[in-house]
């Protein structure tokens, strides 16, 4: 690979970063219970896809559409969990103004006021991303679990 590959160019390095940062960004809005920071993630016209992760769980959860709904649906099935949701093993395509990324998210939840009993996903996330302005967002992302241990009830709140 040389020096001037468009792979390994500092402005390319730079976006893989900033689309790192987008999970990072999410993660982070989860973990805090940050709606706003959470929301800085999504592109307005983002969609979620948590299905393939939830129906080996055990739980039906439908596809979200919008940045707004995603954000409203994630703080309402999270509310009831304290959470920590760790980003790793990114690997970056770029193609101009849009990017793909594929990352390992560890996922570990438990009832806040109860952290006797938790579960913890290890998921893989499929995600699009969009440049806007300066930023990169999520314009799309499919989750799907790779594997989970613990209490899959503490997802539901029981």
């Amino acid at each position: 690979m040389s020096v001037t590959d468009s792979t390994t160019s500092p402005t390319a390095t730079a976006d893989k970063l900033a689309v790192v940062e987008t999970l990072y960004r999410y993660a982070a809005g989860l973990d805090l219970r940050d709606r706003a920071l959470l929301a800085s993630a999504f592109a307005e016209d983002a969609v979620a896809d948590f299905r393939p992760a939830m129906t080996k769980a055990g739980f039906d959860y439908p596809v979200v559409e919008g940045g707004e709904s995603i954000t409203t649906a994630l703080a309402e099935s999270l509310g009831h969990l304290d959470t920590t949701h760790t980003v790793s093993n990114p690997r970056v395509s770029l193609d101009g103004d849009t990017a793909h990324l594929d990352v390992l998210l560890a996922c570990q939840h438990l009832p806040r006021g109860d952290h006797s009993r938790h579960v913890l996903m290890t998921n893989r996330y499929d995600v699009e991303l969009v440049r806007r302005g300066d930023v990169w967002l999520i314009r799309r992302f499919t989750v799907d679990n790779v594997w989970t241990e613990g209490d899959v009830t503490v997802l539901d709140g029981v």
